[in-house]
Formats: C-alpha cells, structure tokens, sequence
C-alpha cells in the first residue's frame, strides 16, 4: 500500500535506537543495576565512578551524541541517580555536566523538567552557582566547547523558566539593580542622574549587604559581564578564513541566543540592557571577523535581532512603549548632547556641531565628522560621552577596546538614525520569496532537531510591549505559511517535471491540479505612488494559460475568486528531457526554481479583456482553453525588484513560467498578515484591566472578578438551578437567606445577591481586611411574566444539574473581568459556555455577546445548544462558511437572518391585519412597519387603557372576560381563556395577552430598518452592527474579516471563547479587537476563555517553529502557566470510572458523575471482551515493527491487522459498526488502517467500516463508545511522550479502550509511568468472553471465570479466530436461511420466492479481497446481506477449497 508523500528535501534525522538495541546496550544494563524503577529490588549502591565513567565514555566520549543522550535520558537517569545524589562541594564536574546535559535533552523533547529537583530543593542554589563558575572557568574544564554551550543552553531555559520558583530564586538575582555594580562609575552615576530613584535603592542595596556574603554577591554581580567579556575573548579568536572551529561558533550563535532572550524579557533587561551596552557587545561582534565568514550566516542573523531588541522601544525604567515620536526625540537629544560637547571641546568638530541635525544622523555623515580624527580625539570624546574608561583607569577594565576602528563605529553606531520599526514593516512585502522560502536558518525544514538555534522569534511567558508581542507573532505566522507555500511548491514543481530542452527552452514534462505552465505574463498597470510613499500604490499584471485539461479542474481555474492569492514562479532546469525526479533531494536544485512572487487575483478576463465581476449574475462562456486572469502584485515587492534591475540585475517579471494556485482553506494568510499589520498601525486599546496580563506582568489575578471594582452584588441566575435543593448544594460554605415565607414560591428562576459584594464596595479595602468574613446569600425567587396565553409561550428550560464548581464556573462568566475555565474530557465545558451566554443574554439584554471557537465544528454544537434555550431567534446570527454543517432546519448566516427577518415582519403584519379586523379599526395597518406603529399608538393602547380603567373600578371577575377587547384576535388560544377562578389569575392572563400584543409591535419597531434598507448587503450589516445579540464566528474569520468588521462599526461587550487551548497566541488576541475603542477605551468588560491546556495544543506544521519559537503555545496556556486564576470543572459524566483513572491523575480533583456508576450501558460489560480497557502488547510481525516508507510517514502493519482483527470481531459480535472509532498516533498508521479495512471488510455487509479512522489530534473534542487506539511506534516512544497526546488518546473512550502498542516501550517511558503503571497490571494479551452478543447481560465488575476466556496470543491468532467466527456465522445463518425458507410459502409462483445469484462477486470472508483468487473457488456462491448494526440475515456457502488470505506485509521497502 503506497502512500502519497509530498516531496521534501533530503536531511539527516537523529537515528533512533531500537527496542532490542536498547535492551542490550551498555546503558541499559548499567540502568538495571543503579537505577532502573523495574529492578528496584536488586539495585547496587551509589558509585560516583559509575557517574564519571558514563560522562567519559557515553556523552564526552561520544562527542554528545543525541542518540547515547536520549537513551540516557529515557532510562530515568536524572529522577533517580544523578539528582538524588548530588551533593553540594562534593559533585564532580562530572557529575554537574551530566545533569545540565539530561535537562537540556528534556528541553529538546519538550517533556517537563524541572520536576526531578522538587525532590531535594535544598542542592539546587549550590548546582545552580557550580553551574555559573563553569560558565566563565578560565581553566582546564572551560576548554571543551560542546561543554560550554551545553551550559549557555542550560542557562538560556533557567531564565526562561522564570515561572518555576525554583530558577526564579536564583536567576533573578543575576539580573538586579546591584549587578550595576559592574558598570563604568561615570556610566552608573549619569544612568543615576536619568532616574534619580534608582541611586536611593543603590545605597539601600549598600547597606543590607552582610560583608560576609560580599565576595560571594559581588561574583554574581559580575556575573552576566564577566560571561559577556569571555565570548567576546572567543569570538575575537574566530578567523575570517581558514579552518573555523564550528563547535566555538555554535557556542558564539547560543551566546547570542542567551542575550537575546535575556534583552526580550523587561524583568531581565531592565537593567541587563545598560550593563550589556556598557561592555559595547553588538558593536564588538559587528567587527567580529566572524561576520564577513561563510559559517557566520546565522550569527549575523542573530545579531541583527540583539541588535534590534538592543535599542527597542521602550522605556527600561517604566517598562511604557515608546512611540516613534519619543524615540525620535530621544535620539535628537543624543546628537544635540554631542553636539554642543563637540563645540565647546573638540574644535575639530565644529562643522558637525553647527549642522543641523537631520543632516549629520545617517551613518555616511557620520563617518565623514569622525572618520578624519585622531584615536586621541576619538578616545577623548567616548570618554566624555561615558562609553570607555578616562586615561589612567584602564587598568580597571583592560578587556575594553581603545583602537580607533572600533572607537569610530561605537560612536557611529550609537547616533546614527534607527530606522522605525513600523516604516520597515509598511515596506514589508507580505508574500514570501526564493530568498526567505528556502533560507534554513529562517524557514528551517521539517525535520528540525533541537540541537542548534535559529534567528527567530520566541513566545515565551512575557512580551515587551503590545507592538513586540504582535511582531514576534507577525514573523511566525509569517514565516509558518511560508513553509507551507514551500511545500506546495516543490509538490507542484515535482509534478509539473521541468525539463531543458535542447534549444534551452522548458520543456514540462507532467501536470499538477495546482499549477499550471505560464503562456504569457505582463504588467499593466504601475499607479503613482501614494503621498509619502516610495512604492507604486497598486501593480496589476496580465498572466495568460492554455488549460487544456479534464473539466472539472478547469472550472477550479476559472472560480478562482477576488483576493485569491497565487505564487509566480521561475523554474530553469539543468535537467534534460526525461530525467527523474527524485522528492528525497532538494528541489531547487533539481528544478533550477530561480524566482518566486506572490500575487493576489482580481478576476478573470472576458473576451473583451474586462474583468468578469462576481454577483448572481451568471458568468460569460469562453471559447477555447486560453484564460487570462487580472491579477494585482505587491507594490512594496515590485519597487524592490525594479531597483535591483536598475542596477543591472535581471528584470525578475519577464521570466516567470509557473502560475500556482492554492487551497482556500490554506490560502488566508496574507489577510490574517495585513490584520496584524493593521494592528500594529493603530492604536490597539487592550482593556486595562487585560492589558498586562497579556504582556505577562503584574499581578496574574488583576482580572479576576473579585478583583474588579464593577463586581455585580445581584445577578439573576435565571434557570441555572433547577431548585432550591440545587441552589443549596451548588454554594456549600455559604449562609443562605432567603426573602420569600411560602414555601411554593421557592421555584426558579432565581436572582443571588451576594452580601460580602456590597459590604465589600460600601467598605472599600477596609472590607479586605476582615479575617473570617460572612459568606450570605440571599435568594429571591422572581416569577417570569407570562408571554402570552398561547403553550409556545413558554420559555424553553435548562435542565443540566450543574455541579458547584460549574455554578462557580457560570458565577465567574456572569461578573465582569477575565474568566478560564479549564474542562477536563467530558466535563460539560460546552454547558457552561451556553448558560454563560444565556445568563449574560437575559442578565444585559443591551450587550452584545462575541461567541468563538477553534473550529466550525465546536462553533456549530455550540450554536446548537444556544438555539435550543430562551433566546429569542432573531438575536442569533453565526459568521462565516461552517454555518453549512449546523444541525438545525433554521439558517442562522448572515443571508438567511435577513430572510428570517423579512419572512417574521410580513407574519408579524398579517397578525397585525387580524387585530385590525377584530378590532374593527378600518385602514390598512398591517401593510408597513409604520403603519402598525401608529394603529398601535392610536387604536390598540386606549382600548387597553380602557380595559385597565374599568376593571380598576369593579374588580370583579366578571368584569375582565366581558370587558376584555381582544377575545376575538385569542380565539386560537386554549380554551377558556379566562377559567373566572380569581381576579388575580384572569387578571394575569389579560396582561400576558396584551404583552404577547406588546411583542408583536416592539418587533416590527425593530424591523422598520429593513423596509427602508434594500440591498440584502445593507440589511445584512444591520443585523449585524444594530439587531444581533449573540454572534458567532472562528477564530479565522475574526482574523480574515477585522477590517470589514471594524469599517462596519461593529460593537460588542463580552467575548467567550471555547477551545482556547487549540488557538494560536495571536488568533487568541485578534477577537479583542474587532471593534473601534470609545473615548479611547474599550468598551469590552469579559473575557470567557473555556478550554484545556492538557490537551492538545494548536497545530503548528513546521517542528522549529513548533519546538524552537514555542509557536503552538495558545494564549489559554500561557496564562495558566502566569498564575491567572482558573476554575477547573472537577466531574465527568464521559467515561467509565475505570477508564478516566488513566487520565484523572492528570487534573487537580477530576471526579465522576452519578449517571456514570448509575446508568445500564456504564453497569454493563463490554460484550465480547474481558475487560473495559486493556494494553495488548503487539510483537513483531515477518521480522518487522514500525516501518518509515518516507520520513515521519510510520506505519505498523502488525497493529494495523489486529486493530482490524478486534473491529471485524466486535461487528460480529454485534457492536454497532458507529459506536467504534479508531484512533491512531501517525497519518502514516491511519492510511495503513483505512486500506487494511477497505481489503478486509469495508464492502463486507456484516461487518462496514467503523464510525472514523483517524489520528489522535483530529479526534480531539470528539467521542465514542469504544477506541481502539494504535500507538504505532517500536523503536522510541515518539511524540506519543508529549502528555497531552496521551490524555487525548485516553480520554476518547466512554464504555471501552483497547491500545495496541509495544508493552515494553512504553512503560518504560517516565511521563506516560501514571497511565501505563494501570495499563500493565491488566494481562498484555488481549482477552474475549467467545459466545457473548452485544449488548452484554454480564456486569461490569463481574469476574470472569478463566474457563470461559480466550486469550489471544498475537495478530495472526486473533485474524485466524475471527475468520473462522466469521465462516461459522456465515454458515450458521446460511442453515437458518434454508429452514426459513422450506417452511414458508410465498404468495404466486414458487419460483417468484426463489433467492437469486447476486450479479457481483461477494467475497465470503472478510480476509478476502474483490480481487482475489476466492473468485474462483468460491463462486457465485458465496453471498451475504446484513445491515449496519448487528449481523441480521445472511446467506454463504462456502467451497471446502477455500483458504484464507495469507496475511503479508504490504508496506514496500523504501529501498528496493
């Protein structure tokens, strides 16, 4: 079975050690003797020569070989031998080294790390300091380089740590105000001039010092310089040419990659920034001879970024941004300083003092004022300015540079104009080209090791401010899609085959559905440029191609839509006619892909050369296959290019010849790229209660609500609770006061009001003080005013008994503030959001609520829901193309709110006719909105004033039916109208009746808008901006339609987002953002984020930007890791408590809901099978485990047949074919699995396919009844190590779970020790009840007499039993058929009831294939029918010839 592998370009992978190789290796032996938790019992005494002897011989030795390390590491080396015996003064360095280099490993693997420390605390500030003098050794130890940078890298993730106590504690102190100490004294004392605040908490810092600790604090001051001054020593040693030590280089990128990090976080560089800038770092590695190397490519690249986060905006004492005004103005006051220095003392420069300074700020001025003076003059204007030591002090700092190269760029380099960061990214074209697309240290390939760094941008806890935090997202969307269109690429180029031909022309050799040979291509168009600007306001070009192809894909063609965006290429092969091509090696190379642009289509061509506009209209029929389509190119890119070709480079759009198309759904990022750029350009007002727990600062707690100074004492909770019994147990520790004397009025809904709320506003903080205060609520049971006499007036009802942490959960969503929720599997997450909508829908009928999601899918189930509670329709309206996929005959898009409106207005005015002509009023009152308006004013009020009056003055019953005025217009209404019980209750039936009339108008006031609004677009955004009340959209919409949505003045008060730990940071952040601010504020007052961070995390395709860049980190994520509060729903009502112990261990307090333990399917066994969930160790199979036919593309054929195997079993032991999915780890398994079942059973009427076969990551927020999960992997554990992997894959069963994977493997595997330990004390060998149908009579905690089990030795025994189940059905309904058929006489002819052959061939087991030799043997013979659920009726017979299929392994071997 072939899978079809997109073409990637050939890497080397870290060759990972197989199972059996792992048993007998070195490392595993010594493990089972020291260390190993399997051979606890028999395990030897420490030997601290063992420790040195596995450091010489297994990571020294080994030059740190990834694969020694990573078993080194997986075999618990840290958590029981290394860290439990380290001791502080007596570790070696041995010792220290091997547990740096375990935990940078646990970094490259992404698996928790610093837990292993929690159990001895105490040692780590002594590892911690023997950690720091290594760093900056001068001696023996120092010499090794691999050494070196393993501690930069150590280093690096203790300060990105910092939300771990543990390195907290101790890198907090490198990076303090008193590590100024390291500062030039004239340096420090004109930093202490600029804010004079810090020079009190210097002396404060002076005094608390104990002098006995002062050596030791005075070390760590000096620190962070004493590191800097060693790698500029090693730096300075790199030649230009020649032999380049590529171990000292990765230590000068890690280095970089350190200081990076440290200048990107503002707790690190308040006061790191100056120290570093005092050592002069970026000017000494700008003259770095490493830069001008070949080797220095990515160290340059990287310190273009400490460059840039060197001199970023923004304000290192205050931690505000700095507009571009303020660092204009900030760099004016530099030069001005300088000047008038240099007129009063350096007259050599008294040209440069007396200019103006917009003349003397670039860098060529500046070269011409300082290039011509003395070193002595230099020397004496950096002295004066505080960049070097005055004469006499050099001894002070000998590391300082005083010659004059380096003298004249730091001076240059420190008053030469910055270029603003927002002008650069304005001229940024937004389509990626050749240069980026293929550059490695940018766009890195897929298969990224972990092992070096990359200049990139990282999301980690915290940003600098709102314009870093959206352009480090910027770069890595952008640079994430560029990998994507990478790929496509290279796929479309591999399928189009370019070839040379002999005249040198291209010559293309095959055809792909995405890309299409270039006929002719010109530009049209090139606008002025816009005022201010430098490039063309709008390029349009022309690009002609002859689709000669099957219709279907010309038609793809030809929809292409407006703002499409499309990839022009230039390809020169050097490859002549016929040469393969081969996806494993690069594909530039091959193909010669020369140029790539990027352009976005405006529309096809007619025939006469206009472009054909979208609209209902139907489109013009073209003859011929020549199409041209109009397409409009980047301005910022086109200016660019031509400026190259002025100076005589090729003119790049007279060459192109590949036109390639894309997706839709993979095509929007040039709009979510201009959304953000957009973002950057305005003023983004972040709510402040919001604004810096998003930059990751302050208090994390600042938004809770009862943090918040408009905490709401009184809520109504509407029908959140059921009953007063509800309400009680839903706030346990709460006194509960309640207002009402009958005890029949205690019914829902109810309105809370919290005491300790009001105490708290009247008393202030006063109230925050009190020790033990008073937890009150008082109840107050409010009845809902009839809608009218009619039974759908009635208001639909919650009926969910909601748990207290979800009524806290509800409580939380309902205040003002920021709220999480984090839903375990199965917890009602999607509950809570719904009556956290309806609450704030009934609680602020004039707020807006913004509903979004990760996916249409859960946006749908979650409209869903909302349709079904007490809100009323026309509030509803749902954004975007998944509304398609909702499960409701109402359409709920945009279009279909407009028709909803118009059809309800012309109902709601014949309704209006009818009271007329009841009423007898004359006119035409139901013709407008109007008209309606002033019958209701003129005619209905008075004779309902009327009513009023009168039975004000004889309150008796009869009164009300005699006088009531609209008897006629209710004669549809349950009769009688009024039961003439009690004044009161017909009193109330008569006021519902006129509120119902009340309705009636108030809508169609609300409708007016659209009979003065025509176009369907006008009502459309009406609804949108004015009618709307809840609205619905994903996250891609929000990002695509921020413009549109904003232009329109769409408004919106409270926004709940559901799935928010599977939503990238920056489509997190967009939402915020959909609206104009008021006043300069904005107006948004909650934030809903409902998601678990346990789970899965955002699909990032591109492992470096997933790994290195921490891109797949969601917003939900990194605020639980700040210490935002959260609720975390604590009861499932998914799965059997058994199977949720896999995963319980994971949440806080995860417990069961009473259905669960109550209801029959829970009760009841798993038909067929032993036991509820089991691990079935699956071995090889002809020799073989996992294969890898293309990279990352595993598959396992051994676990693919018997997962098959279990499936075809349980649908012939009469499973319903829907409640089974299978889940699998890897695409590669999934396909194998889906072929295995499409040879197996798929067209097999009794058996089918299961309800889904995919992997665990599609699965996720989805469920069945019984998973039969393959984790593939046999070498090393894979991805399935990331936890959250695991607890998906666990939690997608509700009744049954069954995992097949190599037993040994993973219980071995630290991280995954809490499931596995449950999974391995059940027997590994898959064990069945035979005879049991489905559904089972047997109990779930029944024990199973050993007599009447089965257990299933491996794959072909378990193939072998079904295959003879099979046949013994088979025959056994065959004999059925043939005694239900002699005994039973149909009405006609006889022969009229006789069974006919079937005109197809049936096979007559599931092994076999339409295609196989059974043909043959077993003829027409063989024939079944049967439906879906359980084997009902089927007929066979079967040849005694007849022999299974042999079971073979149908990967080909990549090699062959």
């Amino acid at each position: 079975m072939k899978a079809d592998v997109a073409p990637t370009t050939e890497k080397p992978k870290i060759p990972q050690p197989t199972l059996s190789q792992i048993n007998s290796d070195r490392i595993t032996q010594l493990a089972n003797q020291y260390w190993s938790p399997q051979t606890k019992e028999s395990h030897l005494p420490y030997d601290a020569l063992i420790v040195e002897s596995i450091y010489m011989a297994e990571i020294l030795g080994s030059y740190f070989s990834v694969r020694r390390i990573m078993m080194l590491e997986f075999s618990q080396y840290l958590e029981n031998y290394l860290w439990p015996h380290y001791e502080a003064g007596k570790a070696s360095h041995a010792h220290m080294m091997s547990i740096i280099v375990m935990i940078n490993e646990k970094f490259r693997e992404r698996v928790p790390a610093w837990q292993a420390f929690l159990k001895k605390p105490d040692h780590f500030p002594a590892f911690f300091e023997q950690v720091l003098r290594a760093s900056v050794a001068d001696d023996h130890t120092s010499r090794n380089m691999r050494e070196q940078t393993a501690l930069l890298v150590f280093l690096n993730h203790c300060f990105g740590s910092m939300e771990v106590q543990l390195c907290r504690d101790q890198v907090k102190r490198l990076v303090s105000l008193s590590m100024w100490v390291s500062l030039q004294e004239g340096r420090r004392n004109q930093e202490f001039k600029a804010v004079p605040k810090w020079r009190k908490y210097w002396r404060a810092i002076q005094k608390k010092d104990k002098p006995e600790l002062l050596e030791k604090l005075n070390w760590e001051r000096h620190y962070l310089q004493r590191l800097m001054i060693k790698f500029m020593r090693i730096l300075e040693t790199i030649p230009e040419t020649g032999d380049v030590n590529v171990e000292t280089v990765r230590y000068c990128e890690r280095f970089l990659e350190l200081m990076i990090d440290l200048e990107a976080l503002l707790p690190t560089r308040r006061f790191f920034n100056t120290v570093m800038d005092d050592c002069h770092l970026v000017v000494r590695c700008q003259l770095a001879p490493l830069v001008r190397s070949p080797e220095g490519q990515l160290f340059s690249q990287l310190l273009q970024m400490l460059k840039f986060y060197a001199r970023f905006e923004i304000n290192d004492e205050t931690g505000d941004p700095m507009s571009d005004r303020d660092m204009t103005l900030m760099h004016y006051s530099r030069i001005t300083s300088l000047q008038k220095a240099a007129f009063a003392k350096f007259p050599d420069l008294r040209l440069f003092a007396l200019a103006n300074v917009a003349s003397v700020d670039t860098r060529e001025s500046l070269h011409k004022h300082f290039g011509n003076l003395s070193d002595k003059a230099l020397r004496a204007i950096a002295t004066y300015l505080n960049l070097i030591p005055p004469e006499g002090k050099e001894d002070e700092a000998p590391w300082h540079r005083l010659d004059k190269i380096f003298l004249k760029e730091l001076l240059i380099s420190r008053h030469e104009r910055r270029i603003s960061q927002l002008e650069e990214l304005n001229n940024m074209p937004l389509y990626p080209t050749e240069e980026v697309i293929w550059d490695e240290n940018v766009v890195p390939t897929e298969i990224y090791s972990g092992e070096n760094c990359l200049a990139l941008p990282k999301l980690n806890l915290q940003f600098l401010t709102l314009h870093d935090y959206l352009l480090r997202n910027f770069n890595l969307f952008r640079l994430e899609s560029t990998y994507e269109i990478r790929q496509d690429i290279e796929d479309a180029v591999y399928r189009l085959a370019p070839w040379r031909s002999e005249d040198g022309s291209v010559y293309f050799g095959g055809w792909a559905r995405m890309a299409h040979s270039i006929t002719s291509f010109a530009v049209v168009e090139v606008a002025k440029p816009n005022i201010g600007e430098k490039a063309p306001s709008r390029v349009r070009a022309d690009v002609t191609v002859t689709l000669s192809v099957r219709n279907e894909i010309k038609q793809e063609w030809e929809n292409l839509r407006k703002h499409d965006v499309c990839f022009l290429i230039t390809v020169r092969p050097n490859q002549g006619i016929g040469t393969k091509y081969d996806y494993r090696k690069s594909m530039v190379d091959q193909a010669g892909i020369v140029y790539v642009r990027g352009c976005e289509v405006e529309g096809m061509l007619d025939a006469s050369g206009r472009v054909i506009e979208e609209g209902p209209e139907p489109r013009p029929q073209l003859d011929g296959d020549s199409r041209t389509f109009r397409l409009l190119l980047d301005p910022n890119q086109y200016r660019l290019d031509l400026d190259r070709a002025s100076k005589g480079n090729e003119d790049v759009y007279e060459t192109f010849n590949i036109v390639m198309r894309r997706k839709p759904k993979e095509n929007n990022f040039k709009a979510v790229l201009e959304t953000i750029r957009e973002l950057m350009n305005t003023e983004c007002v972040v709510p402040d209660w919001l604004h810096d727990i998003v930059l990751g600062y302050g208090d994390p707690g600042q938004a809770h609500y009862t943090r918040m100074p408009n905490e709401i004492p009184t809520l109504d909770f509407n029908d959140t609770f059921l009953d007063m019994e509800h309400l009680r147990n839903s706030f346990t520790g709460y006194e509960i006061k309640i207002n009402v004397n009958d005890p029949r009025k205690l019914v829902r809904p109810f309105k809370l009001t919290f005491e300790n709320v009001l105490r708290k506003q009247e008393l202030g903080d006063e109230a925050m003080d009190e020790d033990n205060e008073k937890k009150v609520i008082v109840v107050e049971p409010h009845v809902q005013p009839k809608r009218g006499p009619y039974l759908y007036n009635e208001p639909k009802k919650n009926n969910i008994l909601f748990t207290p942490t979800q009524v806290e959960a509800i409580r939380s969503g309902m205040q003002p503030g920021l709220t999480l929720v984090v839903g375990p599997p199965g917890t009602g997450k999607t509950d809570v959001a719904v009556q956290i909508i309806s609450n704030l829908y009934h609680n602020f009928p004039w707020q807006r609520t913004l509903v979004v999601t990760h996916s249409n899918q859960a946006l749908n189930q979650l409209f869903e829901k909302v349709a079904e509670l007490d809100v009323d329709e026309r509030h509803l309206l749902r954004l975007g193309h998944g509304e398609e996929a909702l499960q409701t005959d109402k359409d709920f898009s945009r279009y279909g709110r407009v028709n909803y409106v118009l059809a309800k207005r012309i109902e709601l005015l014949d309704a209006v006719g009818k009271l007329q002509r009841t009423l007898d009023a004359g006119g035409d009152a139901g013709a407008t909105c109007e008209l309606a308006h002033h019958f209701h004013v003129y005619h209905v009020r008075p004779r309902w004033q009327a009513f009023l009056d009168k039975c004000q003055r004889e309150l008796t019953v009869d009164t009300i039916s005699k006088e009531f005025p609209f008897h006629e217009f209710f004669d549809d209404a349950p009769k009688p109208l009024f039961p003439g019980k009690s004044f009161g209750e017909d009193m109330e039936i008569a006021t519902s009746c006129n509120r119902y009339i009340d309705h009636i108008f108030e809508e169609l006031e609300e409708f007016r808008a659209f009979e003065l609004l025509r176009s369907g677009l006008d009502r459309s955004k009406y609804l949108l901006v004015k009618e709307a009340k809840i609205i619905a959209m994903t996250c891609t919409h929000a990002a695509l339609k921020r413009s549109e949505l904003v232009q329109m003045g769409f408004k919106y008060d409270n926004i709940l987002m559901e799935e928010s730990a599977q939503i990238l940071e920056i489509e997190t952040f967009i939402p915020l953002l959909l609206q104009n601010p008021q006043d300069g504020r904005s107006r948004l007052k909650r934030w809903i984020m409902i998601g678990d961070h346990h789970q899965l995390p955002p699909v990032v395709k591109n492992m470096a930007f997933q790994k290195y860049c921490n891109m797949e980190q969601s917003l939900f994520t990194r605020m639980v890791r700040l210490g935002v509060p959260y609720v975390e729903l604590d009861a499932q009502g998914r799965a059997r408590p058994s199977i949720c112990n896999l995963y319980r261990w994971r949440y806080r307090a995860l417990g069961d809901l009473g259905h669960v333990l109550r209801l029959p399917e829970y009760r009841a066994a798993n038909a067929g099978l032993r036991f509820d969930f089991q691990l079935v160790n699956v071995d090889d199979f002809n020799g073989a485990g996992e294969t890898e036919p293309s990279p990352y593309f595993y598959q396992n054929l051994a676990e693919a047949e018997y997962v098959v195997a279990v499936f075809m079993y349980m649908r012939l032991v009469g499973w319903p074919a829907e409640r089974i999915s299978i889940l699998t780890t890897y695409n590669g398994q999934k396909h194998l699995i889906r072929d295995v079942i499409d040879k197996r059973c798929a067209d097999n009427p009794l058996i089918g396919r299961p309800h889904k076969v995919t992997t665990v990551d599609k699965y996720q927020g989805q469920q069945n009844d019984v998973a039969l999960v393959s984790l593939v992997r046999t070498r090393a554990v894979g991805h399935v190590r990331d936890l959250r992997r695991l607890i998906v894959a666990a939690s997608r069963a509700r009744l049954g779970l069954y995992v097949f994977a190599r037993a040994n493997l993973f219980r071995n595997c630290f991280e995954l020790q809490p499931t596995f330990n449950q999974l391995v004390e059940r027997p590994l060998e898959l064990e069945l009840v035979p005879g049991e149908r489905y559904p089972a009579q047997r109990g779930a905690t029944a024990n199973v007499p050993d007599a009447l089990v089965l257990r299933i030795r491996d794959m072909p025994h378990m193939a072998r039993y079904v295959y003879d189940m099979y046949l013994e059905i088979v025959r056994e309904t065959a004999r059925q058929h043939e005694q239900s058929r002699g005994s039973w006489s149909a009405p006609g002819t006889s022969s009229a009831a006789r069974s006919k052959e079937p005109q197809h061939f049936v096979p007559s087991h599931p092994g076999a294939a339409p295609d196989s030799d059974d043909e043959d043997a077993a003829g027409p013979a063989a024939k079944a029918t049967g439906v879906s659920g359980a084997p009902t009726a089927a007929t066979a017979t079967t040849s005694s010839s007849f022999q299974p299929t042999e079971i073979i392994n149908e990967i080909e071997d990549p090699d062959q």
